[in-house]
């Protein structure tokens, strides 16, 4: 239970589905409420998707491209450390990754789930070098699964909060939203610095050693 609390809490705070609310409100804000409900689902669905497969497969990718775990952690640590950042000090705007003309492309198409909810505004670069970090260290048949209901248990909490965003958007207002980023940017800022410092502190020890 603990580590599946560590990973849920991590990655929901990295992935900061809360500050997603504005931006589903505002690009769904001219449909009705089933076509809200499908695009919170397929949302969810790419989303899990996307962890799951970054989860399993992202290892051989670095070590196609040589890349060692202690350099993923780095640069994963300063995407996650720059994302919390932004969120900390409200520079996290609703442009997320996508430009203007990207904005109102999704406008005028119904299928906004993959892009540009799901890649880039929920599962980017942070996410994914946190969780091929995690499986490196977490090879055991145990802590795979507990991993996998974590991802799950994420992607559900993604459907729930946009599923109730434009509810959210009007019990919260745009200050409480606000709050609760600068709060969730603050602890993503520390696992940030978390996965730096671990990774500085495994070469300087190999180094040593060597």
């Amino acid at each position: 239970m603990e580590l599946f609390i560590y990973i849920f809490a991590a990655l929901f705070s990295v992935l900061n589905p809360i500050g997603t609310v504005p931006i589903f409100v505002g690009l769904t804000q001219h449909d009705d409420k089933k076509e809200r409900s499908r695009i919170s689902l397929w949302t969810a669905i790419d989303v899990f998707l996307i962890l799951i497969i970054s989860f399993f497969v992202g290892q051989y990718v670095l070590d196609f491209f040589g890349i060692s775990i202690e350099a993923l952690r780095i640069a994963g640590g300063l995407i996650i450390v720059s994302s919390g950042f932004s969120l900390l000090t409200g520079k996290f705007k609703k442009t997320r990754g996508i430009n203007k003309k990207v904005e109102n492309d999704v406008q005028n198409r119904n299928d906004i789930a993959l892009t540009p909810l799901a890649i880039p505004m929920l599962a980017g670069p942070g996410s994914i070098s946190l969780l091929i970090a995690f499986y490196q260290d977490h090879q055991e048949t145990h802590e795979i699964i507990i991993a996998s209901l974590a991802i799950l248990a994420v992607a559900f909490s993604i459907f729930i909060i946009l599923r109730s965003a434009h509810y959210l958007s009007k019990i919260l207002g745009a200050s409480g939203i606000v709050a609760i980023s600068r709060i969730v940017g603050f602890i993503v800022i520390a696992i940030g610095i978390q996965y730096i410092v671990s990774a500085i502190v495994t070469i300087i020890k190999g180094n040593l050693m060597s």
